[in-house]
């Protein structure tokens, strides 16, 4: 299984406002299981970007950091 941080808007309709981005971290096999998984909520999924290494350390320190396992 690997870490995916998730940025999206939270209504499909609305344009991608940087401002606006939200951020969510699920736990899958693939990106397109991430994408599956989300298919049924109403964001805006603006990108998709897997987590390791330094990087995925460096996200765990944050008190945002809670992962959903799909």
């Amino acid at each position: 299984m690997a870490i995916f941080k998730v940025f999206y808007q939270e209504d499909r309709s609305e344009v991608i406002i940087r401002e606006n981005t939200h951020v969510q971290y699920i736990e899958a096999e693939t990106e397109e299981q991430v994408r599956k998984s989300l298919a049924d909520r109403p964001y805006n999924i603006e990108y998709v970007q897997k987590l390791d290494g330094a990087h995925l350390a460096y996200e765990e320190k944050s008190p945002a950091f809670k992962v959903e396992t799909i």
